[in-house]
């Protein structure tokens, strides 16, 4: 009887995800809008000044008729936009007019490469190369010439978008009595893309950040939008496109003098490059030599109060390239790849010798594959690693895939590392967004397994993970439930396993109606968030329960929320949550309520206050959480973050506090000033880096980078390092 529910289950599952398909096919073509690209003369030139004053934009037909999404959704955009859109052999050429009835009220404060722009003007838009609607590339634009990308990924939610990728594109913009505008210029060897299609995915939205208006070219509707590229217009008539011989060479030299107590002074200087090739217009090869990231930011300081260990996400742009791929199960909180793994350890970088990488599409089939060599380090000896993953689309936004990991070397010294370092997994995605005519909904499935952990013989169980979760994720209601196992021995080792040993279910329900009641209110949040999680043998470790009762979100981009939470959770080990203090094994019942309210970034003067409050284990916890940031000027942003805990317990009371600050000047898009400081109370370390970038022009990078450690002992701080590092990187295309 069970394996006729699971066929019923299946047949149910094929059918909710194939229909809508079928459906969407024979949509009439009038639902999907469309533009033209011009194709350039020979004797065509656009000046890339952001003024599209050449004749050459006369010819075009626009884009234009953009809809509101918010605030008004489905009506036509307060202040028009038009895209013109032109191309040669070699390159695709975009020019934007934004009218603006008040053109003193744009707002425009950001200017460094990739910065968020939540508070300011901007336009963005994404192209969908392989006409696939789940994959593409993003960019972003401001009044103030910033320019930002990323790599497009459909998956989890809906969306998401890789933006430390860094495309080699131009952009020029202009503030007119009538708005702004602005001329792109994008290589077609910056993307890939099938080379026998002649139309293109490709969408735009505007946000006019003093009325906080959102509007779109196409998918206007809240549960549609930019990021989901199934819903993009269509860009027709691409024909002859070149990508030249394909080969893009990127050389870099570095220098650095560092200082610790131990070692004294080193004065390392080091040599690299990158080879890349296009052996078709949509899959890249790509060699690295010497690989370094001198320029990479210091890590984001977090103080741990749990009894796991924190995930911190990739900086690294080798790592960050073509990293969408590499995406497992994105909402099963699994990772058989945690690109961290490699060339880090305990934090402190080591040198990737050699490293080969491939990614891209064939034909219904995404692929990527990295083999990388680590030098040796201290008691570390140098190893291999091989990452591959492989997914095969289906129906409309619909994919299964298989990932592979091998660490080779140094696992132990009586096994060759080989079989201790193997994972192998399969995840499942079944998207649409057209449930129910035109709702979101996804299925996702996943099954990992590696090889026995060293000295943990393991039976097939205690190895592997496994989890499926059903997902609504829509404007108004979203609803999720979700099932996954970890096994007792859980540890792959390319991956990260912050929890092993359990079995969770996890239901979540959120009601976010817009009243339309006036108040300034643009929408109400309400949910509750239900974890219980045991371990394999059925004993409860945690519950969960989190409600949600206020959240409010105003016509000025300012938000409030209020949440209680009350926690069960068991101890079978005691717990060091402080230097000598230590919670007993036990059952612990307790509650918290907390309140954050965020003000509209688009302030020069925004913050975000949360309080946090109530039973915490077997005693009291209060939370303070502050950060502002304020910008006195254009392009300059100064911000401080600050965290404090104070917990009473019978075993021990004790405070933690995190302060940060930060600074960030930016004298035009192409040049940067970034200065960190960190210190926390537990570590008693003050860290800084300071980095300054040139944009010398796309590809092409200086770097000068400063760092400081102090460790404060009684008081006193005392350096711990220091070190300074020149890197310059060139790149050439063939």
């Amino acid at each position: 009887m069970l394996y006729v529910r699971f066929i019923v289950f299946v047949v149910f599952l094929i059918s909710t995800f194939s229909v809508p398909r079928l459906a969407a096919q024979n949509a009439p073509e009038t639902s999907t809008p469309t533009v033209q690209a011009l194709r350039l003369n020979s004797n065509d030139n656009i000046h890339l000044d952001g003024l599209l004053n050449e004749s050459i934009w006369d010819r075009t037909k626009p884009a234009g008729g953009f809809l509101q999404q918010e605030p008004a959704e489905g009506m036509a955009a307060t202040e028009p936009t038009e895209v013109h859109i032109a191309y040669d052999a070699t390159t695709l050429y975009l020019g934007f007019i934004a009218y603006d009835t008040n053109p003193s009220g744009i707002i425009a404060q950001q200017r460094e490469r990739d910065a968020g722009l939540g508070s300011d003007d901007r336009i963005m838009w994404v192209l969908d190369t392989f006409l696939d609607g789940r994959t593409g590339y993003f960019f972003e634009i401001n009044p103030a010439g910033l320019m930002g990308d990323g790599l497009l990924r459909v998956g989890g939610y809906g969306f998401g978008v890789n933006k430390s990728w860094d495309g080699i594109w131009e952009a020029q913009v202009k503030r007119e009595t009538f708005g702004w505008s602005a001329e792109v210029r994008i290589p077609f060897r910056t993307l890939n893309f099938d080379p026998d299609l002649e139309t293109w995915g490709i969408n735009f939205q505007r946000t006019i950040r003093r009325k906080n208006e959102e509007t779109l070219w196409s998918g206007h509707r809240p549960t549609q939008g930019l990021f989901r590229p199934v819903h993009a217009g269509r860009l027709v008539g691409l024909q002859g496109l070149s990508q030249g011989i394909g080969l893009e060479i990127k050389p870099y030299v570095a220098a650095t003098t560092f200082w610790t107590e131990d070692a004294g002074t080193r004065n390392p200087a080091d040599i690299g490059a990158d080879f890349t090739y296009s052996l078709t217009p949509s899959l890249r090869a790509a060699v690295t030599i010497n690989t370094d990231f001198a320029e990479t930011e210091v890590d984001t300081r977090q103080v741990n109060l749990t009894r796991f260990p924190l995930f911190f996400p990739e900086r690294r742009q080798f790592f960050l390239e073509g990293a969408s791929v590499y995406a497992f199960a994105t909402l099963g909180q699994v990772h058989p790849y945690f690109s961290r793994r490699i060339g880090l350890v305990n934090g402190e970088p080591i040198s990737i010798q050699f490293g080969t990488r491939l990614s891209g599409q064939v034909g219904p089939y995404e692929l990527g594959v990295m083999q990388l060599k680590t030098a040796k380090h201290q008691d570390q000896p140098s190893e291999h690693f091989t990452v591959a993953r492989l997914k095969r689309n289906f129906f409309e936004q619909s994919s299964i895939g298989v990932i592979y990991t091998r660490r080779d070397g140094g696992l132990d010294s009586d096994l060759s590392g080989m079989l201790a370092g193997q994972t192998i997994g399969t995840d499942l995605d079944l998207s649409t967004a057209r449930f129910l005519g035109d709702k979101n909904l996804q299925f996702e499935a996943f099954y990992v397994v590696h090889t026995n952990p060293i000295g943990k013989p393991s039976s097939l169980r205690d190895k592997t993970s496994r989890g499926v979760r059903l997902n609504y994720p829509n404007d108004i209601w979203q609803m999720h439930v979700s099932w996954r196992e970890f096994g007792n021995h859980w540890d792959p080792a390319v991956g990260f396993a912050r929890r092993r040993g359990f079995r969770r279910v996890n239901p979540s329900i959120s009601y976010a109606p817009r009243p339309g009641w006036g108040y300034g209110i643009r929408q109400l949040n309400f949910g509750v968030f239900f974890e219980h999680l045991t371990d394999l043998t059925g004993q409860l470790q945690t519950q969960r329960t989190r409600l949600t009762p206020l959240g409010i979100r105003f016509n000025s981009g300012d938000v409030v929320n209020v949440q209680v939470t009350s926690t069960l959770e068991y101890l079978e080990q005691v717990f060091q949550i402080y230097p000598g203090v230590i919670i007993p094994t036990g059952g612990y019942k307790f509650t918290e309520a907390s309140a954050r309210f965020r003000s509209s970034p688009s302030r020069r003067v925004q913050g975000t206050a949360s309080l946090t409050t109530g039973n915490f284990w077997s005693g009291q916890r209060t939370q303070y959480q502050l950060s502002g940031s304020v910008n006195p000027q254009d392009g300059l942003t100064l911000s401080l973050d600050w965290t404090h805990n104070q917990i009473e317990l019978p075993q021990g009371t004790f405070r933690t506090r995190l302060i940060r600050a930060r600074g960030n000047w930016n004298a035009s898009p192409w040049q940067s000033l970034l200065v960190t400081v960190q210190y926390d109370d537990i570590s008693k370390i003050m860290g800084l880096y300071s980095r300054y970038r040139w944009i010398v022009r796309p590809g092409s990078d200086v770097y000068l980078v400063y760092t400081h450690n102090w460790q404060s002992i009684d008081g006193e701080f005392s350096t711990l390092s220091r070190g300074g590092t020149t890197k310059i990187n060139y790149t050439h295309r063939f």
